[in-house]
């Protein structure tokens, strides 16, 4: 019996009116061959009752909509009724539903802000601005970003009423980095910005003026683009700040920050020099350091397998538990891109699910149950590839993913899967049942 043949066999015993496809789970991985060849793959006597789960097919991630830019995107994010910066807004009793809102970052220095329907609501001041590596929403009312001019910039964002005009006005800079900032991450409640620099630095920030130090006296030097930006930035009269802490503790360029799901004073960092590491806030001071065979570049919390993802130059996608009990470093590995993937972000619908952007031009999805036992542990194959719509059409598939390179990827509930890439667009796949939560399956006993 393979899955076409149990999902008949299933719909018969449910007396479905019309049939629905399914797929099934044994003991938590999702069957790929047919139950002989699992029984035998596994050691498992034919006598042996099994446990099956089923659930409902999963969908792929159709292409909806691309929002085309003038130079590479590095950056996205999005806002939505579901979205974690929708819990900062100030009558909560309103819906973004929508209403929906993405910002992006682009290596032409600017951000932003679109709705659904394409339109560019509101764009960044400045030209000749150094490239802007990350964006986040703080609130439906701030956004903050960072990029080559060593600054975590917070912004304030408004939109006139019953009009399709919006406003980015710049609100407060933090600064203390000496290098370029790869990453920002943001704890709505607390107020607090993480942010991860090629100065091998975690900064640690609050988005509150009055909360943060004053802005250090000296600076590093850097580009004229930059100075001449500063000294328009003093000339508005925006405010600047200092970090809470600087956390020094790498000994490269670090490309991912997260602050720990279920505890805001814990943080982690990747970096090149191949290290996940576990920071304690308070004391600003690292407490677990996790070393792998590759430079890290993303990272992204499976928070209820108590799991963090870290994507790498080695192509792979390796979930480490970094609980101090943790007995090995890697707990399954995610093989399938053939580039270095670069940005990963979870499925708000499953706790085992996430999708990885990487420079080979491709998003993929992963379910975590879509596993086997190889030599070297636990392996996981992508159960479905994105392409970059520009690249439709091709001939020839780009080398290495050139030209197409994914640069970051969100997946929100609303919205979508929604990625940044050197196509100069902002691509939005369907996101809703791409994956299958494990609340949603049944259990089938199979005697063989």
């Amino acid at each position: 019996l393979r899955r076409y043949a149990l999902s008949t066999l299933v719909n018969t015993l449910l007396q479905t009116e019309k049939p629905i496809p399914l797929e099934f789970l044994v003991n938590g991985t999702f069957l790929r061959t047919s139950l002989d060849e699992y029984l035998i793959s596994n050691g498992i006597s034919a006598e042996t009752a099994l446990t099956v789960e089923y659930v409902r097919a999963i969908v792929p991630p159709l292409y909806l909509a691309s929002f085309e830019h003038d130079a590479w995107v590095s950056s996205v994010d999005v806002l939505s009724s579901t979205s974690t910066a929708a819990k900062r807004r100030e009558n909560a009793a309103i819906s973004l539903s929508g209403s929906e809102r993405i910002v992006s970052g682009s290596f032409d220095g600017l951000l932003r802000v679109w709705n659904l329907s394409s339109e560019v609501l509101a764009t960044s001041a400045g030209s000749n601005n150094p490239p802007v590596r990350t964006a986040k929403f703080l609130s439906p009312s701030q956004i903050a970003s960072a990029g080559d001019d060593c600054t975590v910039r917070i912004w304030n964002y408004a939109e006139e009423v019953n009009s399709r005009v919006g406003s980015l006005v710049s609100k407060l800079e933090l600064l203390g980095h000496e290098r370029y900032v790869n990453d920002v991450a943001v704890h709505q409640s607390s107020n607090r910005i993480l942010s991860g620099s090629a100065d091998c630095s975690v900064g640690l920030w609050s988005m509150k003026k009055s909360d943060a130090p004053a802005a250090p006296t000296s600076r590093p030097p850097s580009t004229a683009s930059s100075n001449k930006r500063r000294k328009l930035s003093n000339a508005n009269q925006v405010p600047q700040r200092g970090p809470l802490s600087m956390m020094k503790g790498h000994a490269d360029c670090v490309s991912a920050t997260m602050f720990a799901p279920s505890d805001p004073t814990v943080a982690y960092s990747t970096s090149w020099d191949h290290t996940l590491k576990t920071w304690d806030l308070p004391t600003a001071s690292v407490v677990d350091t996790r070393t792998t065979s590759a430079s890290l570049f993303s990272l992204a919390s499976l928070s209820a397998l108590n799991l963090v993802a870290t994507g790498s130059s080695d192509k792979f996608i390796a979930l480490i538990d970094p609980r101090a009990s943790a007995t090995t470093v890697t707990a399954m590995t995610l093989r399938g891109h053939t580039n270095s993937v670069v940005s990963l972000a979870p499925d708000p619908a499953s706790s085992y699910a996430l999708v990885s952007g990487s420079h080979d031009g491709t998003c993929r999805v992963w379910d975590v149950r879509s596993a086997s036992s190889e030599r070297e542990g636990r392996v996981g194959k992508s159960i479905y590839t994105i392409t970059r719509e520009s690249a439709k059409g091709e001939k020839r598939a780009r080398a290495g993913g050139e030209g197409s390179k994914v640069f970051d990827v969100v997946w929100d509930a609303d919205v979508g899967i929604v990625s940044a890439s050197e196509d100069k667009r902002v691509q939005i796949n369907q996101g809703k049942g791409v994956t299958s939560e494990s609340n949603d399956t049944q259990d089938v006993k199979i005697l063989q």
